[in-house]
């Protein structure tokens, strides 16, 4: 039988010899092959239909659009009118992130306490879920300050942390002196800061950190040559204590999240404790980013010791960081909301839903799920914010859901609890910049009795809510529907 393969040890027959594929100089294939699914399927419903108001802001937020306006001005000879819309041209195109791909519905026909939500869960986002945890949850800075900063003084091997914002004043000095402390210990204290989150660190709180040997590095300063990542932001919050214990959650280092979210003065937060195997999660998270600004590999059994069964929690860590509009946090709400059979219930500060989203929970409304959404009211710090939330309340009230805005505080923490067997803390809030600009974390818990801890917290704030009613909304006045629609040109970037 004849046959192209050669015996040991004999001379290969001679043949021509292999020419280089060339494939760059080769016809491209059709766009129907290149841009859609080949061979086409039956159309899919999409998700979102687009007002005719987001094609106008789509268009004036263009930076194709101010360019071209640019260069007509240059022929028209208006050089000064032309250089400044250029300039608007220039910073559209460096800020304007990518919106999220998820166009299509899941349509799962499973729920969130099934295996097979698990393993979505982690299919999607990249994320394994890992057992042997144990968690606690803690409320507002009187109760989680003093349980960070114990960690801290507990510290053996290590001490890492990842922060958005860490400001001057009461708190950030007297994290900063237990760092020093460690530090002069011989403990390594390696702390990498957002470069604009925490601009205002202070040169009292950078003298204690250096004369203790504390190292800390800034993400991303904002120079001339980088301002095609400029937008990209480290909105992490995470502590690492070993890389056994880590916390992680909507607060900062900072004054204003001290007491208990009772009055204006004090931020209504909440923050998640994690020791066992899932802390590794975190410390890789950091390990990254820190190699990315500093150039240094952290290393040995300081940083990641073996990892040790704490307790009997099971805990998916989600890791976010832009890549094309896809941050995995986005992917995990997303997830989520679609697969809620019961009741779905959000809080969170800084609420600005896409029309995909929006109708996803509009969905979530129609099959019978209670949506309910915790938001910041009066006290939100963030006016662009506001505006653009309150501005989405009319078409999210139709569809069903239902709104409560915190009254006595600025409500800060970042919570989504589904039909009681899962739920998520973390640092992602709803909108375009967490799903798509930011590095974010988030816990998310496969456990009833954790996940029924945060149902019960939920239900205790909305005491201190006042709903929404759909008539209420109308009647605002028309300055105010101003506000909103000015607002909305920037809705990607609150």
């Amino acid at each position: 039988m004849p046959t192209n393969l050669n015996v040991a040890g004999s001379a290969p027959p001679e043949t021509a010899k292999p020419k280089e594929s060339r494939r760059w100089l080769k016809p491209r294939v059709s766009k129907e092959q290149l841009y859609r699914l080949a061979p086409r399927r039956a159309k899919p419903t999409r998700l979102g239909t687009l007002s005719l108001g987001d094609r106008v802001r789509a268009v004036i937020c263009a930076w194709w659009a101010w360019f071209t306006a640019a260069l007509m001005m240059e022929l028209l000879g208006s050089r000064f009118t032309g250089l400044v819309l250029g300039g608007v041209a220039f910073a559209l195109y460096h800020t304007t992130p990518d919106s999220h791909p998820a166009v299509y519905p899941l349509n799962p026909d499973f729920d969130t306490d099934t295996a097979e939500f698990r393993a979505t869960m982690a299919g999607a986002t990249g994320m394994p879920v890992v057992g042997g945890n144990r968690v606690e949850i803690f409320n507002n800075g009187d109760e989680f300050y003093p349980v960070m900063l114990e960690a801290i003084e507990s510290a053996g091997l290590s001490i890492t942390m990842e922060q958005y914002i860490y400001w001057d004043g009461e708190v950030g000095r007297r994290f900063a002196e237990a760092f020093a402390e460690k530090a002069r210990d011989g403990v390594p204290v390696k702390l990498l800061v957002d470069a604009i989150g925490s601009s205002t660190l202070g040169s009292e709180i950078f003298t204690i950190l250096e004369a203790g040997g504390c190292q800390l590095a800034w993400f991303r300063p904002i120079h001339w040559f980088t301002l095609h990542r400029a937008n990209h932001r480290d909105h992490r919050k995470s502590l690492i204590i070993d890389g056994r214990v880590a916390f992680t959650g909507g607060s900062g280092i900072a004054d204003h999240w001290l007491g208990s979210g009772k009055n204006m003065y004090e931020w209504r937060d909440v923050q998640i404790r994690v020791e066992g195997p899932a802390v590794a999660a975190q410390q890789a998270g950091f390990a990254q980013n820190w190699l990315m600004t500093t150039g240094e590999i952290i290393n040995g059994h300081q940083f990641f010791p073996e990892p040790r069964t704490a307790g009997d929690v099971s805990v998916q860590t989600i890791l976010s960081s832009p890549s094309e509009g896809a941050g995995a946090a986005g992917t995990m709400y997303l997830i989520a909301v679609q697969c809620a059979k019961r009741y779905l219930y959000i809080a969170n500060p800084y609420f600005i839903p896409d029309a995909r989203v929006i109708d996803m929970l509009a969905r979530a409304c129609r099959r019978g799920v209670n949506v309910k959404l915790m938001l910041a009211g009066r006290h939100n710090d963030t006016w662009w914010a506001r505006q653009n939330s309150v501005r989405l309340y009319g078409i999210l009230l139709r569809a069903g859901v239902e709104i409560y805005e915190y009254r006595p505080a600025m409500l800060h923490q970042k919570t989504m609890v589904v039909d009681g067997v899962w739920a998520t803390v973390g640092t992602t809030n709803f909108d375009n910049r967490s799903f798509s600009l930011s590095e974010e974390t988030n816990i998310c818990l496969h456990d009833p009795v954790m996940v029924q801890q945060l149902r019960t917290t939920f239900d205790a704030d909305l005491t201190s809510c006042e709903r929404i009613e759909f008539a209420d909304w109308k009647r605002r006045g028309a300055w105010q529907q101003t506000q909103e629609m000015f607002a909305s040109l920037i809705e990607n970037q609150v």
